[in-house]
């Protein structure tokens, strides 16, 4: 009785310290980005399009982003696949709060409230998923070592999901190549079979590292390797696959669509390869349930309501004073009302705009009397 009490305490334990090491380091990659990004706006405009990584900003960014990828690495090797792959909804909750306070737009509390009533909901319902499906998630967590991935991946549950898993990605990919369905559904669910390999191999080569560093060598097993090139081979894959979806559709949409299909692999790929919910019982697993739906709903306000960036193409107008050429990057209007300019742009110097009607010259009478001499002789 005593054993089972400390079992359950350790796999409580181990749990929470999963779910913190996942939250800092999804929080810390949505700070890091934002830094970078910071930097990136910054030298806008340069001609050294590499003149980023010449800052210590940047720099700094990059570092956060390791550390946070990092965390959420380790953070596979203690909770269970249910509870860490759910929380990026906090890279999301924390990105669109970190927008908010860089952008700084000066505008009434009640507009402001008005405009943004949907994200704030958003807001509210990741939170309250989150608190659900962490509270009643799977707590079965055991020590994967080589042997026991070995048993769990030669299950028929196991084997049956991954023969299934490689048809459907065939047939889709099928489709994408040869029939151009360039459907942002069918390149997400591509990426999502993709990640459900993913974070079956990083939960077992994390594991397996921790219990290298604790003591027992498990890197020797041929098991680890092949884990290790599924993660790899898989997160390559999965990063073409987005950056061809980005460059067909918006990537608001692509950020709420890819976390419920990506989330709802991995719990699946949870509980037939770790078995994860195995000692549930039906009104836990209903609990969790809903706290991923709301989460999932509150991911898809966040994103929806994201404002979309207009597109803009820089000009150049012509300072008359300094004859210094200026490089702006306002919206292309289509009338003129500005100075001297290459297309017909809006002034943002603040100076007033030139007068079309330019005042000709004086003509000098003894001037225009000699060159009409001059043709009279050429025709003669």
């Amino acid at each position: 009785m005593l054993d089972l009490s400390r079992v359950v305490a350790e796999s409580y334990r181990d749990n929470l310290i999963g779910t913190l090491l996942a939250l800092f380091g999804n929080l810390l990659v949505s700070i890091a980005v934002c830094i970078q990004k910071y930097s990136h706006v910054k030298l806008a405009g340069r001609k050294d399009q590499r003149s980023f990584f010449r800052t210590k900003t940047w720099w700094f960014g990059f570092v956060l982003i390791c550390v946070g990828e990092g965390g959420n690495f380790v953070s596979y090797a203690f909770a269970p696949l249910a509870v860490v792959a759910p929380l990026n909804a906090v890279s999301v909750l924390a990105s669109s709060i970190l927008g908010f306070i860089f952008q700084r737009e000066k505008s009434k509390l009640k507009d402001f409230a008005k405009q943004n009533v949907l994200t704030f909901l958003g807001y509210i319902l990741t939170v309250g998923g989150t608190y659900l499906f962490v509270a009643f998630g799977p707590n079965t967590h055991e020590k994967l070592y080589a042997e026991i991935v070995v048993l769990h991946l030669v299950g028929w549950p196991v084997l049956l999901y991954l023969f299934l898993e490689i048809i459907a990605f065939c047939v889709l990919l099928y489709f994408y190549k040869q029939r151009n369905a360039n459907y942002l559904v069918v390149i997400l669910l591509l990426v999502a079979l993709l990640g459900s390999v993913t974070v079956i191999a990083v939960k077992a080569v994390s594991a397996m590292l921790v219990i290298t560093i604790e003591g027992s060598m498990q890197l020797d097993f041929p098991i680890f390797s092949v884990m290790f090139v599924c993660m790899v081979a898989s997160v390559i894959f999965q990063g073409r696959f987005l950056s061809q979806a980005c460059n067909l559709h918006d990537s608001s949409l692509i950020a709420s669509v890819n976390y419920i299909l990506s989330t709802f692999s991995a719990v699946t790929a949870g509980a037939v390869f770790y078995v994860e919910f195995r000692n549930e019982d039906v009104l836990h697993i209903c609990l969790f349930l809903l706290g991923i739906a709301i989460c999932f709903l509150g991911v898809f306000l966040i994103t929806k309501t994201k404002k979309k960036t207009k597109s803009f193409e820089p000009y150049v107008t012509m300072d008359m004073t300094n004859g210094v050429p200026t490089i702006h990057n306002k919206e292309i209007q289509a009338e003129f009302s500005g100075s001297f300019s290459y297309g017909a742009l809006v002034n943002n110097d603040g100076a007033p705009p030139a007068d079309r009607k330019l005042e000709e010259p004086p003509v000098d009478s003894r001037s225009s009397k000699t060159s009409q001499e001059q043709l009279d002789l050429k025709k003669q």
